[in-house]
């Protein structure tokens, strides 16, 4: 193979390229869309009939302890190479109020590997460095953000239920239940996300661990101010005694106003958001219908040094935007 025959052959690749990475593309695309669409229509089907057989999870919470458990201890390559990072344990604590039993430095390791590969797949395909670079960057930002939003919305409705949670612990106590009773009864009663939680809480005292333990790993691993009320309060009575009943009845009492509170306010300032969106989304769509409309005036902020520094210059000041306008309407209850 002569040297005068390397071009040619990188030029078949890059055309073999262009044909099998967006075949290969659309294939996990479908793919996935595939699994998401059979996971949705399956997962509500087998968790009736659990419930009806009285089914529990207990294996799979067991199970998922355990493994925790032994991930602290063992060091996988992952571990060694990222772990040592600051972020991996907020990586962690993130993934753990997704509900995602993942590693966050075999996740973070995933990610910087998929955006290595698909820088260089970019730059073999001839696209610009800056181009290339973005979307590498963006390969690991998107899923970050993905788990924010799984997170944000488990959150939320996890505090939802905190109200449901505490009278029916109250009760359950008036009725002569244990502690340790009446967190078994939310675990089998109460759906998830606050049913996982307390059956974490519930199998880790079965092995061994204090229950006053088991909830502050709860209070810590939710990290949500009405839950660490309610752990602070089960704390002061296992040590001063008390009516735990009544103490969680008022609990539930102040959680019920903040949440009403909270959609008065998101209701009052739901036209300061819509409004930002579309200020944020405005110039995108102009910019767009200029393409199609004028696409010699539009490809100046494309094609020409300065039309780039300006262009990427107003996506700063929109990201700035958008960020002032979430700050002045994020009121907090």
């Amino acid at each position: 193979m002569t040297l005068l025959a390397m071009p040619a052959i990188l030029a078949d690749t890059t055309e073999l390229l262009v044909y099998v990475l967006p075949m290969a593309g659309s294939m996990l695309l479908f793919y996935g869309i595939y699994q998401v669409i059979a996971e949705s229509q399956s997962s509500a089907r087998r968790k009736m009939h659990e419930r009806l057989r009285g089914e529990r999870k207990q294996e799979k919470v067991t199970e998922s302890i355990l493994r925790r458990g032994a991930m602290g201890q063992s060091k996988t390559f992952a571990d060694s190479v990222i772990g040592k990072f600051k972020f991996i344990p907020k990586l962690q604590t993130l993934l753990d109020q997704a509900d995602l039993d993942w590693s966050a430095s075999q996740t973070m390791l995933n990610l910087c590997g998929l955006a290595l590969l698909t820088s260089v797949g970019l730059a073999v395909l001839q696209v610009g460095v800056l181009t290339a670079i973005a979307c590498g960057a963006a390969v690991i930002a998107m899923p970050l953000v993905w788990l924010n939003f799984k997170r944000r919305r488990r959150m939320t409705k996890l505090t939802g239920q905190l109200p449901d949670v505490f009278e029916m612990m109250s009760q359950a106590l008036r009725a002569g239940h244990s502690l340790a009773g009446a967190i078994q009864l939310i675990y089998e009663q109460m759906p998830p996300p606050i049913a996982t939680e307390f059956a974490q809480v519930y199998h880790e005292q079965n092995l061994g661990v204090k229950v006053e333990d088991a909830l502050q790993s709860m209070a810590n691993r939710v990290d949500s101010l009405d839950v660490r009320f309610f752990v602070t309060a089960v704390m002061i009575q296992r040590q001063t005694g008390g009516d735990l009943a009544e103490v969680l009845d008022n609990i539930s009492g102040v959680i019920r106003g903040r949440i009403e509170l909270a959609g008065l306010v998101r209701g009052l300032t739901a036209e300061g958001r819509l409004s930002g969106w579309v200020l944020f989304a405005l110039p995108a769509i102009v910019f767009l219908a200029t393409m199609y409309l004028n696409p010699s005036y539009a490809r100046v902020l494309l094609e020409d040094s300065r039309g780039q520094i300006m262009l990427m210059v107003a996506a700063g000041m929109q990201l700035m935007g958008i960020a002032m306008i979430r700050w002045i309407v994020n009121i907090k209850v």
